[in-house]
């Protein structure tokens, strides 16, 4: 097939992936291009999408924050996984904003729904209980804030 031929089943590949949710431009770009070889018309096509606002990356940096913290990902973990995605990190600086959540809270919270509301025992269970949040992307302070002692 000649390049101008791929353009339409490109595009609608790409219409079919965001169909089921949002992707990242680097995502899209390598889920295309495991089934067309041409990377510049991919790109081509992509551009087209994010011109006519079919596709996003700072809508799914939003979609993709909102839904890591209701899983209990704290904002370290959240940018990371925004990088490795693809994402830009003003889009993902904008993300984080715009989310409205406390930090603190959210610690407290998926700490005392992993153990418990007791205070841990020793010095042996508060260290299994701050990696288990720095695991899931909470800063010391935010850690320190929300164990005892």
């Amino acid at each position: 097939m000649e390049t101008a031929d791929l353009r339409p089943a490109i595009r609608l590949a790409a219409m079919d992936l965001l169909a089921r949710r949002e992707h990242s431009r680097t995502e899209l770009l390598q889920k295309l291009g495991r089934r067309f070889e041409d990377r510049e018309t991919i790109a081509e096509v992509l551009d087209g999408l994010a011109q006519d606002k079919l596709q996003s990356d700072s809508r799914y940096a939003e979609s993709f924050a909102r839904q890591r913290v209701l899983r209990g990902h704290g904002p370290l973990r959240l940018r990371q996984e925004m990088r490795q995605k693809g994402i830009p990190d003003d889009d993902a600086s904008v993300a984080l904003e715009s989310l409205d959540v406390d930090w603190e809270q959210l610690a407290r919270e998926v700490c005392q729904k992993k153990f418990g509301f007791g205070a841990p025992a020793d010095f042996r269970e508060k260290a299994r209980r701050q990696r288990f949040l720095q695991y899931r992307g909470f800063s010391a302070d935010q850690i320190a804030a929300c164990l005892p002692w």
